[in-house]
């Protein structure tokens, strides 16, 4: 091989003395004859070292012990579709298992006030290596890491490992009271991973802010990240935020008088920032802002997807609002009840809340809320913004009235907790509903927070079932709290495994998207810009040439519908194929137009619908006829 890489070399070179002494600056035709005979020698040295002529001749020698035949492309989705619910279901019942102990385990626990001076032994995960047992802490445990293949980092198997928010002290009561229930998870994570090996992180994210993972590792290197410190809080991930609440309805007041000008509005900006953050794919949002008048933050008419696209539109529009003029707090809510009352539109249809972020006022609109809100379906959670001297009784009252909740948010430091709040409240009717509710739910693709790569994360609520006595009537009264949500991860490279693309050629593909059109599967589905604290949400019809076939192929599988379809797409083919031309013939690794068919199978209990397309491309046999070969 180094023949030939010799021989390229000196045949450059010639040609480069050439050029040099028949001009200064070679021609363009001068170089043209370059590049094709560059092309010819790297052409010749590839098919020379690979053998690549001689496998035809190979495969006729040896015909008689081969066999073609037809691939049945329906079957191939079907079984596909089949292994992937398989998987997923496996996660289901590992799933199920750990929220069912997660719920005795804190039944059963025995509330302390103190733990005494060495507290609760476990591994924070925070906790730098270098640190030798002499200077660690008396209750700090310090796992042996391993690198792990699977995991594509250190961990050990033998511990679980503790994240607590940097905002959070990890001394506190009831800090060390869920480290110390939590701690019995640590077998039932090491027994499913016993009945299935390919299990990877397996995760509680407490409401209180503590995450506990399986296998122990060490958290990322915070000195990598962008801001240096580490500002993770597992309440803020999406497959917490899904699996916490059900899906909402939510319209975002801003009050944009002229009393909330400078530190004020800028603090509700961060707030209605840090709300929308709160919010999932599942939800419907909008941002309006008021004083004598009302204006949309955006360009939305109406409640729209709180998926990544629509929330920056939010959130650049929010930056824009200015404080001028009075509060009219009957404009705002009446505003706000319209667009919650819309019908001809796509909303979440469950839960219909209205978050108003103010610094205060007298009025409290009590005619609007008797017309549109008499039996209290919209729910009205009210925030006071800044420090102030202004009367708070009003919009205390208004919440009060309305199911909701008031907070007051006097700084910058009270912001993170205080917009999240709200998600307890949404989940007692949950907690209330028990096994009705608690139904295995999975994210959109995102990146993982410990460099897994891409995942989907199956999500279950974890309850309190604790039973009180109700001071006033002695009787027993049910909790109505969540404790958080119990999490697993799926790699999409394990996915990618079961559905092997060699079974039907190089130009053929799997995709998969899941019940908001988003793809799982794709081969465009590569991330640009990885951040880990977003989704990565690529709807189906921007990862394709979009036509209206495929509008209609994505809508039967979202409905879950099977069947088949033929589309024209856009295909690279890196054979010697492609489009005959009047004076070449054919052409080398071309972009063309092609048939293909796209057959989709549903997976009902689980989290996609999957398809597979194979093209039709023309490939050139011995004999130079062209022939179709699905």
């Amino acid at each position: 091989m180094d023949t030939y890489r010799i021989s390229v070399a000196l045949i450059l070179l010639l040609s480069t003395l050439n050029g040099f002494y028949s001009s200064q600056f070679p021609t363009q035709q001068l170089v043209s004859e370059w590049a094709k005979q560059m092309q010819q020698e790297l052409v010749s040295l590839v098919e020379t070292a690979s053998g690549v002529n001689s496998m035809a001749q190979i495969f006729l020698d040896n015909r008689k012990y081969f066999s073609v035949e037809p691939n049945n492309a329906g079957q191939l989705v079907r079984t596909a579709s089949s292994n992937i619910e398989n998987l997923l279901l496996n996660r289901s019942m590992a799933l199920k298992n750990l929220a069912t102990a997660a719920e005795t385990f804190q039944m059963e626990h025995q509330w302390k006030n103190d733990f005494g001076e060495d507290g609760i032994a476990y591994y924070n995960a925070k906790d730098s290596l270098d640190v030798n047992e002499t200077e660690a802490s008396n209750n700090r445990i310090r796992p042996e890491f391993n690198e792990d293949p699977a995991f594509k980092r250190p961990v050990s198997y033998n511990h679980t490992a503790v994240h607590i928010p940097t905002d959070i002290y990890e001394g506190s009561t009831i800090i060390l009271n869920e480290l110390s229930w939590t701690k019995a998870l640590e077998d039932v994570f090491k027994k499913n991973r016993e009945e299935d090996p390919t299990l990877l992180w397996q995760v509680f994210g407490s409401a209180t802010g503590l995450a506990r993972y399986y296998p122990a590792s060490p958290w990322v290197d915070t000195s990598k990240t962008p801001s240096k410190i580490d500002l993770y809080d597992v309440r803020r991930r999406p497959w917490y935020i899904q699996g916490a609440a059900s899906p909402k309805d939510m319209l975002i007041l801003v009050d944009a008088s002229g009393s909330v000008s400078g530190l004020t509005l800028k603090l509700i900006r961060t707030s209605v920032n840090e709300m929308l953050e709160t919010l999932s794919d599942d939800d419907y949002v909008n941002v309006v802002s008021f004083n004598v008048n009302v204006n949309k933050a955006a360009c939305f008419k109406h409640l729209v997807q709180a998926n990544v696209r629509n929330k920056k539109i939010l959130k650049d529009g929010v930056q824009n609002i200015s404080a001028k003029g009075i509060t009219n707090y009957k404009k705002g809510f009446e505003f706000a009840f319209e667009q919650l009352m819309y019908d001809n539109v796509t909303r979440a249809n469950c839960n219909k809340i209205i978050m108003l972020f103010t610094d205060g006022g007298e009025e409290r609109a009590q005619e609007i809320f008797e017309k549109y809100n008499p039996h209290k379906t919209v729910r009205i959670f009210t925030f006071s913004v800044g420090q102030h001297n202004y009367d708070k009784g009003p919009i205390q009252w208004m919440a009060c009235t309305n199911k909701g909740y008031y907070y007051e948010i006097p700084s910058i430091g009270a912001i993170r907790i205080n917009t999240q709040e709200y998600l307890d409240v949404l989940g007692r009717p949950m907690v209330l509903a028990d096994k009705k509710a608690k139904q295995v739910q999975w994210t959109n693709v995102y990146l993982d927070a410990l460099e897994l790569g891409l995942v989907i994360t199956g999500t279950l609520p974890v309850f309190n079932k604790t039973v009180s006595i109700d001071e006033k009537d002695g009787k027993p009264k049910k909790n109505q709290l969540i404790l958080g949500v119990m999490a697993v991860d799926v790699s999409l490279e394990d996915i990618k495994r079961l559905t092997p693309r060699f079974t039907f050629g190089p130009n053929g593909y799997y995709f998969a998207i899941d019940p908001n059109g988003y793809v799982l599967l794709h081969p465009n589905l590569q991330p640009k810009n990885p951040k880990f604290q977003e989704p990565v949400t690529l709807d189906f019809l921007d990862a394709e040439l979009e036509n209206e076939i495929k509008v209609e192929v994505r809508k039967n599988m979202i409905d879950g519908h099977t069947g088949q379809q033929r589309i024209s797409t856009l295909v690279k083919s890196l054979d010697e194929v492609g489009t005959l031309t009047k004076d070449s013939g054919p052409t080398r690794g071309v972009l063309s137009t092609a048939q293909t068919t796209a057959w989709h199978w549903c997976c009902p209990t689980t989290v996609c619908t999957i398809s597979m397309q194979g093209s039709e491309i023309p490939s050139r046999r011995q004999n130079q006829q062209w022939a179709s070969i699905p």
